[in-house]
C-alpha cells in the first residue's frame, strides 16, 4: 500500500510519537501509586533508562509498544509495507537493544518486568495485579534477606 500523505506530513506525524509519558505509561504508574507502590519514573541513573523503577529493591520496569519493540506474535507488531527494509532494521535493532539491557540489568541483580502494550490493553488489571504479587514478594526477600 504506497502512503497517502506526503513525506513531509508523514515526518510531522511520526514526530509526534513520544517515547516516554505515553497513556499506557501514565495509566500503569497511577495504578502502582494508588496501590502503595512509590517509584521513579524515566530513571537515566539505571541502565537503559527503565521507565519506572524501584531502587531499593533493584526493580526496572519497562512499558514496551508492541510496534516500536517487536512483539513477538502480536497483531500490533508488523512491518509496514512501506519502507519494509528500513522498518525490520530499525524493529530488529531495538529487540537487540532491548535484549542486552535487560540482560545486563539482570547481570548487575535487577529484576526486569517487561509490560508489553497489547497486555496492557487488553488484561490491564490481570497484568497489574500480577505486577504488584511479584514486587511485593521481592519486598519480602530482600527484608528477610536484609
Amino acid at each position: 500500500m504506497v502512503d497517502t500523505v506526503t513525506k513531509e506530513k508523514r515526518h510531522e506525524i511520526m514526530s509526534k510519537i513520544r517515547a516516554k509519558n505515553t497513556k499506557i505509561e501514565i495509566r500503569v504508574r497511577l495504578w502502582l501509586h494508588h496501590n502503595g507502590v512509590r517509584y521513579r519514573k524515566n530513571c537515566k541513573g539505571i541502565i537503559g533508562n527503565p521507565d519506572i523503577a524501584i531502587k531499593k529493591y533493584k526493580i526496572a520496569i519497562f512499558i514496551n509498544g508492541c510496534f516500536w519493540h517487536g512483539h513477538w506474535n502480536c497483531k500490533i507488531s508488523h512491518v509496514p509495507k512501506s519502507q519494509s527494509e528500513f522498518w525490520e532494521k530499525k524493529i530488529e535493532k531495538n529487540r537487540a537493544r532491548d535484549e542486552r539491557i535487560r540482560q545486563e540489568l539482570i547481570g548487575s541483580g535487577w529484576n526486569v518486568f517487561v509490560l508489553w502494550e497489547c497486555q496492557i490493553n487488553a488484561n490491564f488489571e490481570n497484568v497489574m495485579q500480577e505486577l504488584l504479587a511479584k514486587i511485593q514478594l521481592i519486598k519480602k526477600q530482600r527484608r528477610s534477606a536484609g
